[in-house]
């Protein structure tokens, strides 16, 4: 019933990405973070739906006689030369069957950032990219949250199998850099009840990120959480969130998750905490040794004995990190441009919000972006432990920065525009 249903359901909804293509957008954001079908146990489990809506909403897109344009920005520059670094590296990979395969996944997601870019081109409808984030993760998080809460924290809060999400540090990475983005739905509410459902969404996929067990989400949790204070609003509001969230992890998980949170400060003697070392060592020294590094999915056993510390025990064959999976997959080069590219999205959060907070009209702006940088702190500490430098999050949450500081800036120069008109001077460009 699950897969007809969704089906349906799926089928409904495309046929109005042919008269309105950015509405493809949704459904692909939906797809490939919530990745429903993967709650599904027939046909459905393994149906392109990504595949179709690309498609379709391409087609849609090119048919449709609405503007449409790439944003020439420092970011979507960086992204582009980076996508095309990637491909090139992978024409060297050490093991190219495994190195095309990923390349066809990672190229799609690209594609379809910059699709983003071009079809969600006012506030509404970036409004409602950031509802559809939160409604596909928020699920797992209300869930896990409840799950967690009845169970005591005795089991993880893990993601449907076969997606990206499905371990639980994927899912424990996921669950905190959507917290941010509901505190941004919360502060634009205007409904009593949506910011309360917020608030307790909020708290609820607190915990369930807590759930999950994963030490690289609870730091996450932590630097992302003080950072969530200094950029919110209203920082007692924010205080007092986090308070809770300590007493209700104090309160509920058993002394299991402790005594594995407890191995953070006692790495030397945690095996997974030594593999850890021993890949960023190995993508270290993988790095200087070739300029184009490994290429995608270098990470297999016999590359630990090439470059690594083979004496010592491996945990799993996985790069720990988003930046040492960068730095082992292509070289140091690739690695600055990755870097740089999140360099450039954090600055322009920041451009954009001394911009915003000029006027109440814009206040939304620096609302969005205090709320998007928050969220890529998470990603950036977090990440730190765990190989998700593909993640589609992140990806998008990089358009939605671009986009949103075009929204501003044209919003600020309608305003000045207007000004001006009614005092008869020339408009100043902003």
């Amino acid at each position: 019933m699950r897969d007809i249903a969704l089906t349906i359901v799926f089928f409904g909804l495309l046929t109005w990405v042919f008269t309105r293509p950015y509405v493809g957008i949704y459904l692909w954001t939906w797809f490939s973070l919530m990745n429903p079908h993967r709650l599904t146990y027939g046909f459905a489990f393994n149906f392109p739906f990504a595949q179709i809506i690309a498609i379709t909403t391409l087609i849609s897109m090119l048919a449709s006689k609405d503007p449409k344009k790439i944003p020439v920005t420092r970011e979507t520059v960086m992204l582009l030369v980076f996508i095309l670094w990637m491909l090139f590296t992978t024409f060297y990979a050490f093991y190219p069957d495994l190195a095309w395969e990923q390349w066809g996944k990672v190229w799609k997601i690209m594609l379809m950032t910059y699709v983003t870019m071009m079809l969600i081109n006012t506030r509404q409808k970036l409004d409602w990219l950031v509802w559809v984030i939160v409604l596909s993760l928020g699920l797992y998080g209300v869930k896990g949250g409840i799950f967690t809460i009845l169970t005591g924290g005795s089991f993880r809060v893990q993601g449907p199998l076969g997606s990206f999400i499905s371990g639980n540090n994927e899912m424990g990475l996921a669950l905190i850099m959507i917290i941010p983005l509901m505190r941004y739905l919360q502060l634009q509410a205007k409904n009593f009840w949506i910011g309360q459902g917020l608030s307790v969404s909020m708290l609820l996929t607190a915990i369930a990120a807590i759930g999950s067990q994963s030490r690289g989400a609870l730091i996450g949790m932590a630097v992302m959480g003080s950072f969530l204070a200094i950029k919110s609003r209203n920082k007692f509001v924010i205080l007092l969130f986090l308070l809770v969230g300590i007493a209700s992890v104090a309160t509920i998980m058993p002394q299991e998750w402790r005594d594995r949170i407890s191995t953070i400060k006692n790495y030397e003697e945690d095996d997974s905490a030594q593999g850890r070392l021993n890949a960023w060592a190995t993508a270290f020294n993988l790095a200087k040794h070739r300029a184009t590094g490994g290429g995608f999915e270098t990470f297999q056993p016999g590359l630990y004995y090439l470059y690594g510390d083979h004496t010592k025990k491996l945990s799993s064959t996985d790069a720990h990190s988003i930046y040492f999976e960068v730095m082992a997959e292509h070289g140091f080069v690739g690695f600055a441009m990755f870097m740089l590219l999140a360099w450039f999205t954090w600055n322009t959060g920041s451009r954009m919000r001394r911009l915003a907070r000029k006027g109440e009209e814009t206040r939304w702006g620096a609302d969005l972006a205090s709320m998007l940088q928050v969220s890529l702190m998470g990603y950036a500490s977090a990440g730190a432990f765990l190989g998700l430098a593909y993640f589609d999050l992140y990806y998008t949450l990089i358009a939605i920065m671009v986009v949103g500081n075009i929204l501003v800036k044209d919003q600020i120069q309608g305003v000045q525009a207007e000004k001006n008109i009614r005092v008869g001077n020339t408009p100043v460009k902003v």
